[in-house]
């Protein structure tokens, strides 16, 4: 569960950087649509295409198409429905997220959602940076049997809550994957490596004014872990 190097995971939103990302030195990729949206579920069809050419891990994302990371009874009865369409079609593990209206971890609904994937492991997606207590979500989402958590210390840029991130993985990491991202890039990833830590790293490695994913970027980050 916890490797000794650093592990990189890729997420992407479109078919041709999912292609790129899994023919990479990438370790995982977490395969989503909507970059502009934050990631929502994917076409399962694409999916299936990269199950049956890749061998490299694929995590789907599943989420409704609403904004921040509340379900209506109806999305929710979707995001049940896409997760064992993609369970049967070889999904290796989800990513979703999902909180109430006081952005606290809805925790009947993410078990229920836990409980229709194993013995897949969830990641809980970075709706965890907008609760109020990082700690104590971490500490839900251990109970809840979620194996890993993308954050980036409850800023947008990682570089700003590295004490946070620090304390995290101090306290959670033999517990869960904490998967750091927040503009995670080769410019930044050996610092947040050096000062929190951090083993698991999440990132589109998409450099600044490009739209697809950079197998160069993602060798530079992979060098310095």
């Amino acid at each position: 569960m916890f490797p000794v190097k650093g592990f990189l995971e890729i997420i992407c939103f479109e078919i041709t950087s999912a292609e790129t990302a899994l023919q990479s030195v990438a370790d995982r990729i977490v395969f989503a649509a909507e970059r502009s949206w934050g990631g929502i579920t994917p076409n399962i069809d694409e999916f299936r295409y990269l199950k049956n050419k890749y061998t490299k891990p694929i995590y789907v994302q599943i989420s409704p198409q609403s904004e921040a990371f509340l379900c209506s009874d109806a999305e929710f009865h979707q995001m049940k429905s896409d997760l064992l369409d993609f369970k049967k079609s070889g999904a290796d593990g989800f990513v979703f997220g999902i909180l109430n209206r006081g952005n606290q971890i809805d925790s009947e609904r993410n078990q229920e959602l836990i409980s229709l994937t194993k013995p897949l492991p969830c990641t809980f997606s970075n709706a965890a940076d907008h609760t109020p207590d990082l700690k104590e979500t971490v500490e839900q989402l251990v109970r809840l049997g979620f194996h890993g958590v993308i954050t980036s210390g409850g800023k947008k840029d990682v570089r700003k809550s590295k004490t946070e991130l620090k304390d995290l993985i101090e306290l959670y990491s033999h517990r869960i994957n904490i998967l750091i991202n927040g503009n995670i890039s080769s410019e930044i990833i050996a610092e947040i490596k050096n000062e929190t830590g951090a083993r698991f790293f999440h990132s589109t490695a998409i450099p600044p004014y490009e739209s697809y994913v950079n197998e160069d970027e993602i060798k530079k980050m992979k060098m310095q872990l």
